[in-house]
């Protein structure tokens, strides 16, 4: 399907991405942001032929609404209306009820809205955000993708809690993973790069951004994730805790803190930023720690070391290895902190591939490392999560 463009949505809380996505290459024809919802300084901006543009966004309705309608406006002033073919949301949480993208109607509205107990965050906006795309788009079809849907391949041993089983059944308390659109997009790269078909293709796929999470990926099917039942499990995060022993949260409510308090401080104020005492940015970190910023160091070594024992446990969940993916803002940017994780797994045999891993960054996918003992590469590959969105989207009409 020649000029076969997807708007590709990401409604956040008080935030509305999109952009206009060739669903043929994955080129961002048109990005944009819409932020600061319900504030002042609302605002929208967008990136068209490397212009960037900005207005104020104002008015009583829901900003969402309002942001969507200019964006209406925009899509058919930049000539790019009628080469839009659907519109692709992207959905945090699907629960157990969607495993794969689906075409969106009222009745699946409707359950996205009734999963907001799960992404209290981000479902409700999702719907928000389709509820105003169908009003300005009525003539395009429409499909949710899932950040939990590449996951629903996980047996039933890496996704069941150590819990009574009253939990899982009455309230649903399983493991459920998120960045399922970029580990599904990289490891099909990654099998790619190695020559592979990807149903025969095992790698462990490391997610780091400010939002951070590894996946075990069997045959090109997801088998584990580090994320849980919330995004708040797993690995250390710019402001998340990542695993945490639970007491910690009766002591705290013994001591008095409130239950806002507790979650406010596990979800805003740990990972690099708790550890550190300095700031949630990686960058921010590793300039710090050259200056020898002591919590700057610390928080490096945390991060690192808790990424490396992540990896190294995701062995056990695959067949097979033909290598680690590195994506994410961080992983696909940050030189000396896949440098550190490599070298944390000394005993798996890799070698840094030095030039290789100066090589990849800034948008450059390559090989960073080589294990001669297990046969396997370390590697980079920029995520696309619009892609998977916007190529899904087009399979499905």
């Amino acid at each position: 399907m020649s000029n076969s463009f997807v708007l590709v949505i990401n409604s956040g809380s008080s935030s509305l991405k999109f952009a206009v996505i060739d669903s043929q290459t994955g080129e961002a024809v048109l990005s944009g942001l819409g932020e600061c919802f319900g504030l002042p300084e609302s605002r929208m901006s967008w990136k068209f032929n490397g212009e960037k543009t900005e207005i104020a966004i104002e008015g009583d309705d829901s900003h969402h609404k309002i942001a969507i309608g200019k964006l209406v406006g925009l899509t058919d002033e930049l000539g790019l209306q009628e080469s839009i073919v659907a519109v692709g949301h992207r959905i945090v949480h699907g629960g157990e009820k969607f495993t794969q993208t689906v075409r969106i109607n009222e009745e699946v509205t409707a359950e996205i809205e009734k999963l907001a107990d799960l992404a209290p965050l981000h479902n409700p906006a999702g719907a928000i955000g389709i509820r105003a795309a169908m009003e300005a788009f009525p003539s395009l079809p429409q499909f949710a993708v899932f950040d939990t849907a590449f996951h629903q391949s996980m047996p039933k041993r890496a996704y069941t809690g150590a819990i009574a089983n009253e939990l899982y059944t009455d309230y649903g308390i399983r493991r459920y993973g998120f960045h399922g659109t970029s580990h599904y997009f990289v490891s099909r790269e990654a099998a790619k790069m190695i020559n592979k078909p990807v149903e025969e293709a095992s790698f462990i796929s490391v997610h780091l951004g400010n939002g951070a999470s590894v996946c075990a990926i069997n045959n090109g099917e997801s088998v584990d994730t580090s994320m849980g039942f919330t995004p708040l499990s797993g690995l250390m995060m710019g402001t998340r805790c990542g695993d945490l022993d639970p007491g910690i949260i009766e002591y705290l409510l013994k001591k008095g803190w409130s239950q806002d308090k507790v979650f406010n401080a596990l979800n805003k104020e740990s990972g690099f930023l708790g550890v550190s005492g300095l700031t949630s940015d990686a960058r921010g970190i590793l300039e710090a720690m050259e200056q020898g910023h002591e919590g700057a160091a610390l928080a490096f070594q945390v991060f690192t070391y808790r990424v490396s024992k992540y990896i190294a446990s995701y062995l056990a969940a695959l067949d097979s290895f033909d290598g680690i993916i590195f994506t994410g803002g961080i992983g696909e940017n940050s030189m000396p902190i896949r440098r550190e994780i490599l070298n944390n797994l000394k005993l798996l045999g890799f070698k840094e591939d030095v030039k290789g891993n100066e090589d990849a960054r800034f948008g450059n996918a390559g090989v960073i490392a080589k294990s001669e003992m297990l046969n396997a590469v370390a590697m980079v590959i920029p995520t696309n999560e619009e892609f998977v969105i916007a190529q899904q989207s087009v399979e499905l009409l």
